[in-house]
């Protein structure tokens, strides 16, 4: 059966402490992923490195 949504791997690296998520993600239709991600856990929201690979 056909994914109909493909995911992703998402890893997300907090840039301000270092954190590290790794999460599955779909693309949305502003040109990014949806993950549930919000901020990490030091409170930053802005500056993060995402690696994205296919599933």
């Amino acid at each position: 059966m056909p994914d109909t949504n493909p995911r992703y791997k998402v890893i997300i690296r907090c840039t301000e402490c270092g954190e590290k998520y790794i999460l599955r993600g779909t693309p949305n239709g502003e040109g990014g992923f949806d993950t549930g991600f919000k901020r990490c856990v030091c409170g930053n929201e802005k500056k993060l490195e995402m690696d994205i690979t296919h599933e």
